[in-house]
């Protein structure tokens, strides 16, 4: 909305004359007013949409109830923290409301976020990250949206107006004796509870920590939890170099992205410091058509959308920290972390011999391996498929294996069965869709002198079926089991250059591998331990991309997972244990 403002008293007015001609208004009056403007757009729900009698409230307000404020511009460093997702993110702010300007650094200036809302007609917001291609390491790119008539950039703060808020108590937090100043809202079923608390030092408020707890009547839980610590606070005028991006980026461009993901690449404080969630609500709704969601009824559909919400907020701080990897919004994106375990079928390993063979390779043998090689290319890998919710991963890494091997020996591609292997290997120590391992599924196939083809076996269920050995076309008698030395990655690529496929163990038992979407996956809290290995993968080849060097993993999670249902896993110190325990079959 475009409209006059004449101001009819100064700031302590109680009322506006406005009308409807074409004028930029909160240009046109005084400073301080257009600071409060500036203010109470940053924080509504509908910042093009001006609603001069909740606005005319607000003032009133502030006159009426003195509370705190930190005032008109202020500069402050502290951390975000998302209890669900493990997720600590620090940040540093400059704001300055009186000029309508911020600037918002994630992980120590990895990316850098503007809001100018002087900068033409209606503002500009600016993201400026490092980027890395075949030609350029690591150059300062920059991406801008520019502001529309129902959609103004404006400052966006780091702590909250305390407006709504009232003073319940004082305690002490961190160390310090702090004021608590705490809003409640019921919505629906939801009550949300915000709380502050602040110190005065030297006159001045000073903001401690900042939290937001969520509460489902309905579901009875707390369907969000997140909170700000606020480390360094200065209540200073920023310099106004601050806010040029021409001095950290060549040129800026229009994002060619679309709009859904705008607050988290652009502005990713808005959803924390306002609750402003309209983007949880888009990305949820084109999720749901994308992968066909019908949920049972509204109970179950709201604790899917909270579940999503904890994923969706984990995937962009994940990816604003320019990790050698991106994660993405996938199929699993609404499961929650229990329903994810599930898909991690691989047993723990007794750490006895396995009664596989030692592993031998010359110094001939690892002079002649290529610098790269991926088994896809020469028609040895089966299409990616997805093991539903069945802990069946270990029959796909042991059917991989089978078939690569197969291919070696014959130059034709069979599919073997998987279903086969969670049906009729009981009697060796696999338990089906409840977990297994590769050695005891080649044991059974020792024993009964092959597998079942796909073909004549049946189609794979995802579920433990009857185990039904008549009629089916058997393949692939095996003599035996070759155990790739561990921890010699020399050794691995060997193995795959020589041998095919190569059934591996990892562990996947974080959230930044179950939304991995490209680039070279490098999870530092992986652990390479028999013990840490969860999952059970297929490794079809290996090189390095802009120098990271990595095995290319066929994962059986869809083709929706990673990189068309692949992941490059990075070498370096054996991350997640890709060389602790890899086989494979001797035809």
């Amino acid at each position: 909305m475009r409209c006059i403002l004449n101001l009819c008293h100064r700031l302590d007015m109680t009322a506006f004359v406005f009308n409807n001609e074409i004028e930029t208004g909160y240009k046109q009056v005084g400073d301080k007013f257009k600071t409060l403007l500036w203010k109470y757009l940053s924080k509504t729900s509908k910042p093009g949409v001006i609603d001069f009698l909740d606005f005319e409230e607000h003032l009133k307000s502030l006159k009426a109830h003195k509370k705190p404020s930190f005032g008109d511009y202020y500069i402050l460093r502290g951390s975000l923290n998302i209890p669900y997702a493990e997720i600590v993110e620090p940040f540093s702010a400059w704001i300055d409301f009186e000029a309508g300007d911020s600037r918002i650094d994630f992980y120590g200036g990895m990316m850098k976020t503007y809001q100018l809302a002087n900068e033409g007609d209606y503002g500009v917001m600016y993201r400026v990250a490092p980027m890395t291609t075949e030609t350029v390491q690591n150059e300062m790119n920059c991406f801008q949206i520019t502001g529309a008539g129902d959609s103004p950039v404006a400052p966006q703060g780091v702590i909250p107006d305390l407006d709504d808020f009232e003073h319940v108590s004082d305690e002490v937090i961190e160390g310090e004796d702090c004021q608590v100043w705490r809003n409640i809202t019921t919505s629906g079923d939801k009550t949300n509870t915000y709380t502050l608390w602040l110190k005065k030092q030297d006159g001045h408020a000073v903001p401690v920590r900042y939290e937001m707890k969520g509460f489902n009547n309905i579901l009875g839980s707390h369907y969000d939890h997140y909170y700000i610590d606020y480390e360094e606070f200065s209540p200073e005028k920023p310099d106004s170099g601050v806010f040029k991006v021409e001095g950290v980026a060549t040129s800026c461009h229009e994002f060619p992205g679309p709009g859904l993901d705008h607050v988290y690449t652009f502005n990713p404080m808005k959803e924390f410091i306002y609750y402003h969630d309209k983007h949880v609500e888009d990305n949820f709704d084109q999720f749901k058509r994308h992968h066909k969601r019908n949920y049972h009824n509204e109970t179950e559909q709201e604790s899917r959308k909270n579940v999503f919400r904890h994923n969706l907020r984990y995937i962009h701080s994940k990816n604003r920290a320019n990790l050698s990897f991106r994660l993405g919004v996938n199929h699993l994106a609404d499961r929650t972390q229990a329903e994810l375990k599930v898909l991690r079928g691989k047993q723990k390993s007794s750490g006895g011999y396995n009664g596989g063979l030692p592993f031998k390779y010359t110094k001939k043998e690892l002079r002649d391996v290529p610098k790269a090689f991926d088994w896809r290319l020469r028609g040895a890998v089966t299409p990616v498929r997805d093991q539903s919710v069945c802990g069946s991963c270990w029959s796909f890494g042991t059917a991989g294996a089978i078939e690569g091997a197969l291919f070696v020996k014959t130059g034709k591609l069979v599919a073997v069965s998987q279903q086969a292997l969670v049906d009729c290997s009981w009697g060796f120590g696999n338990n089906g869709c409840d977990g297994g391992e590769d050695f005891r599924a080649y044991q059974w196939m020792i024993k009964h002198k092959g597998i079942p083809t796909d073909e004549s076996y049946g189609p794979y269920l995802g579920a433990d079926g009857y185990c039904h050995l008549d009629n089916v076309n058997m393949v692939a008698p095996i003599k035996g089991y070759v155990n790739v030395t561990s921890g010699d990655s020399d050794a691995l690529k060997v193995a795959i250059w020589k041998h095919g496929p190569i059934s591996v163990a990892i562990d996947a038992a974080h959230l930044s591998f179950a939304f991995y979407a490209n680039g070279v996956y490098y999870e530092p809290k992986c652990g390479n331990t028999l013990d840490d290995l969860d999952h059970a993968v297929l490794a079809v080849g290996y090189g390095t991309l802009k120098g990271e060097p990595y095995w290319l993993v066929r994962n059986s999670w869809s083709t929706y997972w990673g990189n068309d249902g692949y992941v490059l896993m990075s070498m370096r110190n054996n991350n997640c244990g890709v060389e602790t325990f890899p086989t494979y079959v001797v035809l």
